[in-house]
């Protein structure tokens, strides 16, 4: 409902002013939007802006009144609220169980997320990754969008061959429910450990490597096995959290079908393309590197980023839009691949970049050791959300106390990393993250509860008719912010920005909180009932869509 208005307002607007963009922008506490069109018309007519806004807001206030838009204009300013029937109009869209859905594309879109390394389980700065990128695929999918969400499996690389390493050396036993990330982790530590006390080992490494690259068949299958099974654990762990793949790629698909040959063989045909021996690299200082982007070892082996540059020509092959979810220190690496694709004349990916989440503990390395799993701290959150629910919901037998706060868990973990801004380093808080009253996901959970509380209650007592008549201030507010979980939806996957839903979601939360604070709903009597208890329920629905985007579950009852 709100993307429809815009529309009718930006197309009164261009027709009035002959301008392609009307510059609009959020209205604030005056207006449900507003546009600074009057300045750019302004330096082209050299006009007074003031006075072309009124003359903008009388030629265009007669065609808008048929739509229930009011317009005015304060300075230059012109300013739409919209009016009864769009309230109407958006709490019966809200209603609306696939509220949110906006309409089928053909533009297919490969959103590659967490790739982390299967040298170990999931740590806290992995899982950044993981939620912006599954919360983009979510979105994504809600916005119309074919999606296949990928995880591309390093099989290959050296952190692999030290992990094969240890596993054809060091012969742990795995241990009864040892995951598999478990399992691994242990043989690449003790690994490291050793090569820094024997850096002898390393020329083993290196050996490895080349038989790899040589397909070797005792040492793929070394390779694979190792990678298989970190990649069950950390499958598991996705799984804990909401999270899926619809494909995980291996590195060295591109190695054995030729491809990763075929694009290097187009990167050396490029004009800044050098050679040291059996070294290969890009020069591009002219695109503003100061460094070799390099794809070919002293030993004639290929680099990660050899395979890369194969794999996204393998993604254009398949898609219309290629996603990258890319930590902060793959910054260059992704530049240079940009650039790189950009050169041999391919479309090069859209990255996303994120800085990191920690824990206030500190810094982790899986190579050393020492890291906070993700497992670790779903656990943790577990267990303190357990606690939570337990004074909160005694009477609830240990079973459902459990649920809840599975549930609760994992959408504190999902939402304290989302919420903020994917261009800002982040610490995971346990307070903050599992305070019920204070804009957390547990909160946001709890107007849902409140609200399907509420809905139940209301059934009990011979339920509602639907009435869609508001005019009390809390009421219009509310709706008016229901009206624009679609736009928000739409903006999320144009701008690449998760955590404007977040923003939404908790805005709407707390917009419902005072609803239910100010206006009686329960309480109240005839149509006045009736129509607050309508925007309740368009309000849990609302509240139900943007969590399942958000991959949180919304709960019934906490």
């Amino acid at each position: 409902m709100y993307r429809k208005y815009i529309g009718i307002v930006t197309s009164l607007l261009k027709e009035a002013t002959a301008l392609e963009d009307v510059l609009l922008a959020d209205g604030g506490e005056h207006a449900d939007i507003a546009s600074t069109a009057a300045f750019a018309l302004a330096k082209r007519e050299k006009k007074n802006p003031a006075l072309i806004a009124k003359e903008i807001v009388e030629t265009i206030s007669p065609k808008a009144a048929e739509y229930g838009i009011e317009v005015s204009c304060k300075g230059p300013y012109i300013n739409f609220v919209f009016g009864e029937q769009f309230v109407s109009d958006a709490v019966r869209a809200a209603r609306s169980p696939d509220y949110g859905t906006l309409p089928e594309k053909t533009e297919r879109v490969i959103i590659e997320h967490t790739s982390a390394n299967p040298n170990g389980p999931l740590h806290v700065g992995h899982i950044r990754n993981t939620v912006i990128g599954d919360t983009l695929v979510r979105a994504f999918r809600k916005a119309g969008y074919p999606v296949d969400a990928q995880y591309y499996l390093n099989d290959m690389g050296r952190q692999i061959a030290i992990v094969a390493w240890g596993v054809k050396n060091l012969h742990y036993e795995r241990t009864a429910g040892e995951k598999g990330d478990e399992f691994i982790v242990r043989h690449y530590v003790e690994a490291n450990r050793i090569a820094k006390e024997k850096p002898e080992i390393e020329a083993e490494f290196d050996l490895m490597m080349e038989k790899i690259e040589a397909g070797d068949p005792e040492t793929v299958k070394l390779f694979h096995d190792a990678v298989e099974t970190c990649a069950e654990g950390i499958k598991e762990t996705l799984a804990s959290m909401n999270v899926t793949h619809d494909r995980f790629v291996r590195e060295t698909t591109f190695l054995r079908d030729g491809s990763m040959e075929e694009v290097l063989g187009r990167v050396e045909a490029l004009p800044n393309a050098q050679h040291e021996d059996k070294m290969m690299f890009l020069d591009l200082s002219e695109q503003g590197f100061g460094n070799r982007y390099v794809l070919r070892r002293s030993n004639g082996t290929s680099v990660y980023a050899a395979r890369d540059l194969a794999f996204h020509l393998w993604k254009n092959a398949r898609c219309d839009r290629s996603i990258d979810i890319l930590g902060a220190d793959h910054k260059l690496i992704g530049a240079q691949l940009q650039t790189t694709l950009s050169l041999i004349g391919e479309r090069p990916p859209e990255i996303v970049t994120f800085e990191f989440v920690s824990l206030p503990e500190g810094s982790m390395s899986t190579r050393g050791g020492v890291f906070i799993s993700a497992d670790e701290l779903i656990a943790e959150t577990k267990k303190r959300a357990f606690d939570e629910v337990t004074i909160r919901r005694p009477e609830l037998d240990e079973a459902e106390r459990q649920k809840i706060a599975n549930a609760v868990a994992v959408g504190a973990v999902r939402y304290d990393i989302v919420k903020v801004s994917a261009e800002k380093s982040t610490v995971f808080d346990w307070k903050e993250a599992l305070d019920f009253e204070r804009q957390s996901a547990p909160y946001v959970q709890y107007a849902h509860a409140r609200a399907c509380s509420i809905l139940e209650k209301a059934r009990s007592e011979g339920g509602f008719k639907e009435n869609y008549t508001y005019s009390d201030s809390y009421e219009v507010a509310l709706a008016k912010h229901l009206s624009r979980f679609p736009a928000v939806i739409e903006k999320v996957v144009t701008e690449l920005r998760p955590h404007l839903l977040a923003v939404y979601v908790r805005d709407l939360a707390d917009l419902f909180n005072s609803f239910y604070r100010f206006d009686p709903v329960l309480k109240a009597e005839g149509s006045v009932r009736d129509a607050r208890l309508t925007l309740v329920d368009a309000c849990r629905n609302t509240l139900s869509q943007a969590l399942s985007v958000l991959g949180i579950e919304a709960l019934e009852s906490m």
